[in-house]
């Protein structure tokens, strides 16, 4: 996949003469963006300590014997001396496991770190969740305070979802308003306050909940993933790949990603008093590229718990029937602001390219009358080679302000390929052809 990225990204180059170079030096708001997110390389597990193989522990290679106490006592004996846990090649059946300071996991090519099918064997405490602060159910990995934190390796880790899966949807056909606060599934990984994490070269599937969940981590680094859950035969409800939730500096690259719902949500807290909380706050300083997005709700959303996303870029990615490219998600009950926002050198295929209305689905204004007004603005797209059903998938609402949009080269096929740009203030277009015709 990597090479069928780089070769993308080169004729892409070719094309537009130099756009990706002159891109990747700044930041939408104008500032450079550090060296820090151009030096990126496979974790050296042997530069990380001692290696503790959890096999050399008591542990064997079955996956129907859950070795949860095992895996972590290994866990506890790599923290005193700091070093790497490693999965070698077999099934290992584990619940929730904590990592600490000073502790790795890296997973050997055929090993699978497989995550129970029984919630009872997932600790309950307090977490965040949704945008929120909240007692829930530990992740299968967590690790929080881990400065320096690594995943890595060519194995995988599996989350063996089917089962939460059909719970789920056979309480939402019970009671069509069940939330995901009411069918108790674990996310796959959570790591939380720490800073300069790096997960690369694994794969992560079958997530019963969200897949990967950030909560304020800066300076992260994700590359040479691979996520899935499937739409079919079983949904995989809220299977988010990635979800960055007050995070920065965050390099996200040649990743696969194809789950039953957003790719890459950006998160950051919801309620009518949202940004005076502290456990809240803003994704800034973000770069997306080079990955390819199977299917899922949208490749890029902001939100539906977030309150200020800036400074994300989001560039040289290929969508294959990803149904939105970008998803500005609006709720009524939380003031939001997502701005400066660049998005270029995009291609495939997706249902919606742009894709912005209020999000009602589930909302809660705490005895306040009125929606919480929010805006988006600074954003550009450009450089844009998609088919799709529709192009402009744009609600106009007084819940929300769009202004400052700028689109530029883009070839759109689209089913339905109405703009309608009074719903933007100060939408600017150049060279934007629908269906062989330039749009102005």
């Amino acid at each position: 996949m990597r090479k069928h990225l780089i070769n993308y990204t080169c004729l892409l180059f070719l094309l537009l003469g130099g756009n990706i170079l002159n891109a990747q030096n700044k930041f939408p708001d104008g500032s450079a963006i550090p060296a820090w997110f151009n030096d990126y390389k496979e974790t050296d597990v042997n530069q990380l300590g001692k290696q503790f193989k959890i096999t050399d522990y008591g542990l064997v290679n079955d996956s129907t014997i859950l070795q949860t106490e095992k895996i972590q006592a290994v866990i506890d004996e790599a923290a005193k001396q700091g070093g790497v846990v490693v999965i070698p090649k077999g099934i290992y059946l584990s619940g929730s496991l904590f990592f600490k300071p000073k502790t790795h996991l890296h997973l050997e090519e055929g090993a699978v770190l497989k995550g129970s099918d029984d919630i009872s064997h997932f600790k309950l405490l307090t977490t965040r969740i949704e945008g929120q602060t909240v007692k829930y159910f530990a992740a299968l990995v967590n690790a929080d305070r881990v400065d320096g934190f690594t995943v890595s390796g060519k194995g995988m880790i599996d989350g063996n979802g089917l089962r939460y899966w059909k719970a789920f949807w056979l309480r939402r056909g019970f009671n069509p308003s069940c939330t995901n606060m009411d069918e108790m599934r674990p996310r796959l990984l959570y790591v939380s306050n720490s800073d300069h994490v790096q997960i690369s070269g694994i794969k992560l599937k079958n997530s019963p909940f969200w897949t990967t969940h950030f909560y304020k981590c800066n300076y992260l680094k994700m590359f040479d993933l691979t996520i899935t859950a499937p739409a079919k035969p079983v949904k995989a409800p809220s299977s988010d790949a990635i979800d960055l939730d007050v995070c920065n500096h965050v390099l996200i690259k040649n990743c696969y990603l194809s789950v039953n719902d957003d790719a890459i949500a950006l998160k950051g807290g919801k309620g009518p008093k949202a940004p005076e909380d502290p456990d809240n706050g803003a994704n800034y300083n973000i770069i997306i590229e080079d990955n390819k997005f199977g299917f899922c709700h949208s490749a890029l959303t902001c939100g539906s718990e977030s309150i200020h996303s800036y400074n994300i870029v989001f560039r040289n990615n290929v969508l294959d029937h990803a149904r939105k490219m970008l998803q500005l998600k609006m709720r009524p009950d939380t003031p939001q602001e997502y701005e400066k926002i660049l998005i270029e050198n995009i291609s495939g295929t997706t249902n919606s390219v742009l894709f912005i209305k209020p999000w009602n689905q589930f909302f809660d204004l705490k005895g306040e009358k009125g929606i919480k007004k929010s805006y988006a603005h600074d954003i550009t797209i450009k450089n844009i080679d998609l088919q799709c059903d529709i192009f402009f998938d744009v609600v106009n609402s007084d819940q929300y302000e769009l202004r400052d949009f700028h689109f530029e080269n883009f070839k759109i096929k689209a089913k339905q390929g109405a703009l309608h740009k009074d719903y933007i203030k100060n939408l600017t277009l150049k060279n934007v052809t629908i269906n062989g015709k330039m749009i102005k």
